[in-house]
């Protein structure tokens, strides 16, 4: 089977994985594409591979290095100097502060799912209310976390496609919940409104946020993670193959909407 019918077959399978080439394929395409290689050819070839297989697990194993070295740094001088593994031990657990996290979380969402534990939050949270400073940051921080934890909360399920910076050049947001009902009442025009973060590439968490009105927005079948990926990589991660498609088509559907071709003109015919 050539090379076409593997692209086509790809195409249409309708995988979700991203068209992004293995290092095996990297390989191979160099190799076919340049002819016999030379020794020195062949050697720079085979670093690129190793580099392209590496890299992301080199990358990988240091956030997650970073990350339980962070909350590490933060639990373990709260733990008592008698429960420390490295008291007994010759040597650190790396960890051990992530675990006594995991485990203390979990018990406390345990113990507030109960009446006590029920009763004592709105104690607690009674006497938040009345600091005039530490009320409106704990509720606000309160409003972010059950927005972005809870299952049926209005945090991103989809991705969209807005006019963005000018007419004609689109670009890829993030869209969640309709405003209030106050907001929507100052409104200048009434319709049906929903809210929309556009996030800057390659740090998609920093961006803009705005309220569109819902006809002029485009919703694209891909996943979040997807568009993510996309805004991360500066377009070179390209969404799965099927998502792909439908992408190009709501863009070329996009596009004869906000320039519709004119109308051909009747002649009556004169006899």
């Amino acid at each position: 089977m050539d090379d076409s019918h593997r692209n086509e077959g790809r195409l249409g399978s309708g995988t979700e994985e991203a068209l992004v080439p293995s290092a095996h394929e990297v390989v191979r395409d160099m190799t076919t594409l340049s002819g016999p290689l030379t020794v020195g050819a062949r050697l720079k070839t085979y670093f690129f591979t190793g580099l392209i297989v590496a890299g992301p697990l080199a990358i990988t194993a240091y956030i997650i290095w970073w990350l339980v070295t962070l909350v590490d740094g933060w639990v373990k001088p709260l733990i008592p100097l008698p429960y420390l593994p490295e008291t007994y031990l010759p040597f650190a657990i790396p960890g051990f502060g992530l675990i006594v996290a995991f485990v203390g979380l979990t018990l406390l969402g345990f113990l507030t799912a109960g009446l006590v534990g029920r009763t004592l939050l709105s104690l607690g949270e009674r006497l938040l209310a009345r600091m005039p400073v530490v009320r409106g940051l704990y509720k606000g921080v309160k409003q972010v976390f059950e927005t972005i934890f809870s299952q049926s909360g209005s945090s991103f399920r989809k991705v969209g496609l807005v006019q963005f910076p000018a007419p004609g050049m689109w670009s890829i947001v993030f869209l969640s919940a309709p405003p209030s009902e106050d907001l929507a009442a100052q409104m200048p025009e009434a319709g049906d409104y929903v809210s929309a973060f556009m996030p800057c590439t390659p740090n998609p968490t920093t961006g803009f946020f705005f309220f569109v009105p819902r006809r002029d927005l485009i919703e694209v079948p891909i996943s979040v993670e997807d568009a993510a990926k996309l805004i991360m990589s500066a377009g070179m991660i390209q969404p799965a193959a099927n998502a792909q498609v439908k992408l190009a088509q709501l863009a070329e559907t996009a596009r004869l909407t906000a320039d519709p071709a004119p109308s051909p003109r009747v002649v009556e015919k004169v006899e």
